[in-house]
């Protein structure tokens, strides 16, 4: 069964542009699992751009409620982690002035980095994931360095696609990636960019157990409300 994680960022985000308190991103994680999400998505940036800490300790500390914190290699990232202890992590490359996260990880630059901050996550008990670019390297490094599972970097793939232009490369690339891991026992996850056309053209890839969606959800809420998007992509992931 393929799983729907929910990105509520731009929760945060919107409430950030006027530095109140509504909308409220910990209301908004249990809205979405109510709505059907099976689990929920929070980037901790280091700049602290939509979600913050308090946000990060309120949402993981909901009963019942999986969250997958989203972090970078930053030492003090990696410690505010910890002290939250959410279920899930997943690695990400992180530069200060970038919009969002523009590509996967540089596991050949930082491999030993990276093994080390997983080794302090798996004696947590918790399920730690990498943000990689659908690179058949990448995914033995992946395997190499213990990581449970890749999330796929699939904004090329939804680029393409938004484009009109032919992603049946991108495509195979992402396919390629998602069988090697899957043989290797590493869970795939696809990410970034996603809306409902590049979704279902995923879901024909059977090893990817979970799709983790957020800018396009919150932003199409605005005109069907969180709850009829939810389900849309229950539907499509099905």
């Amino acid at each position: 069964m393929k799983r729907l994680g929910v990105n509520i960022d731009h929760v945060a985000t919107l409430r950030n542009a006027r530095g109140e308190i509504h909308p409220d991103p910990v209301y908004s994680a249990k809205f979405a699992k109510k709505s059907g999400a099976d689990s929920i998505t929070i980037h901790l940036r280091e700049d602290r751009r939509h979600i913050n800490d308090n946000d990060a300790k309120r949402i993981c500390s909901i009963k019942g409620l999986l969250v997958n914190l989203e972090i970078s290699t930053n030492s003090d990232i990696v410690k505010n982690a910890i002290k939250i202890k959410p279920n899930f992590i997943c690695i990400v490359p992180e530069k200060r002035k970038e919009i969002t996260t523009e590509g996967g990880l540089d596991l050949i630059k930082n491999k030993t980095k990276i093994k080390n901050i997983i080794k302090k996550f798996k004696k947590l008990n918790i399920r730690t994931s990498l943000f990689v670019n659908p690179s058949l390297k990448d995914i033995r490094v992946s395997k190499a360095i213990n990581a449970d599972c890749v999330e796929i970097h699939t904004g090329k793939l939804s680029s393409l696609v938004k484009k009109g232009k032919n992603f049946s490369n991108e495509l195979k690339r992402i396919k390629k990636c998602s069988f090697h891991a899957n043989d290797l026992g590493i869970e795939v996850h696809a990410g970034h960019g996603l809306d409902y056309k590049t979704t279902k053209i995923l879901t024909s890839i059977k090893e990817i157990k979970e799709f983790n969606i957020g800018h396009f959800i919150i932003g199409e809420s605005i005109f069907l409300g969180l709850k009829n998007v939810v389900k849309k992509f229950k539907t499509i992931i099905k």
